[in-house]
């Protein structure tokens, strides 16, 4: 090669004449150099880039060209990977939409805090359910460890303050919840229900209590809370799943009394459809014993459309976290 400001011999190789160290490719860097200049214009950072860094391996190391280039390539390799104004906004509106989401969510449970709270509070200032706890705790935690009784025990508990909750929205009085070691707990009534609606809707606020309170460890485990939430929430759904068993003075067995025959009908189809989703045999044996309920003696003919409603509900709830969770083992 022929140097062209000199005339002296290049050789292939280099980048520079060594004689009076003009560029060889110095037409193609002001190409690439125009080239960058209107990517950068149109805002195209990494077209920029890749055109100063095809610049860059056409200058030798050791020109004042190759350092100013360098230079510019941080300062576009910077930017390109900053958010921009708009993209920073984009990010912090997708945080605050998915807080606003989560607290959505929550606004049952929050409700539920603020004015049921006092309700669970005082549960727990009654001598005979704070004792009956402690001996209940105690006997879980030696067959099973502190975590699973403190979850077993926190779910029944909630349970239980449900029919309290309920059987005073109806003017009846009761105790406090008793706990049983290997049972579960049971509130004593101080008075009669006389109404078959009434009756399902206090059997019915145990499941649904219980269901609150399950979901509130759901969600709990869902934002990285550990695998304890997780297994507090999978064991106190499969109680309240298991309370809706429709026999005996079972919470489920309650509720139907105020069933007609199709409801009826209805709760077993949609134990089985929940089956499918929480792949879980006990579901087998609700959808059975539902479907064998809803032939009996005792249908009402009017029914029960509301608590009918809530009873599928709290179902389907139950059931989705009721699913098997990866590390939930306590």
């Amino acid at each position: 090669m022929t140097c062209v400001r000199c005339g002296g011999d290049v050789a292939p190789a280099l980048l520079a004449c060594p004689s009076c160290h003009a560029l060889v490719h110095a037409d193609r860097l002001r190409e690439l150099a125009a080239d960058a200049e209107a990517a950068t214009g149109r805002g195209d950072r990494a077209a920029a880039i890749e055109h100063w860094r095809a610049a860059l391996a056409l200058l030798p190391d050791a020109a004042r060209q190759h350092a100013a280039i360098s230079a510019r390539l941080d300062d576009l390799s910077r930017e390109e990977t900053r958010p921009s104004a708009w993209r920073r906004a984009g990010a912090a509106g997708g945080a605050i939409g998915g807080a606003a989401l989560v607290l959505w969510k929550l606004k049952a449970i929050v409700l539920v805090v603020l004015t049921k709270g006092k309700l669970l509070v005082l549960g727990l200032t009654n001598a005979t359910t704070l004792f009956s706890m402690l001996a209940a705790f105690g006997v879980y935690w030696t067959a099973f460890g502190w975590t699973f009784a403190l979850g077993l025990i926190g779910s029944v508990y909630v349970h239980e303050i449900g029919h309290v909750a309920a059987l005073g929205q109806a003017g009846i009085q009761a105790t406090a919840p008793m706990f049983v070691p290997g049972v579960g707990a049971f509130v004593r009534l101080r008075g009669r229900v006389l109404s078959p609606i009434v009756d399902a809707r206090v059997g019915l606020a145990g499941p649904l209590w219980g269901t609150g309170a399950a979901l509130a460890a759901h969600l709990i485990a869902l934002a990285g809370g550990g695998p304890f939430w997780s297994a507090t929430a999978h064991v106190g759904a499969w109680l309240n799943l298991f309370n809706l068993l429709p026999v005996w003075q079972l919470d489920g067995s309650r509720a139907f009394h105020a069933m007609s025959r199709s409801e009826r009908i209805f709760i077993a189809v949609v134990f089985g459809a929940a089956f499918f989703v929480a792949r879980d045999g006990l579901l087998i044996l609700l959808a059975a014993v539902s479907a064998v309920r809803a032939f009996g003696r005792d249908v009402r003919p009017d029914g029960d459309r509301t608590g009918t409603v809530r009873f599928a509900a709290v179902v389907v709830a139950l059931a989705v976290m009721c699913r098997p969770v990866p590390g939930s083992v306590l």
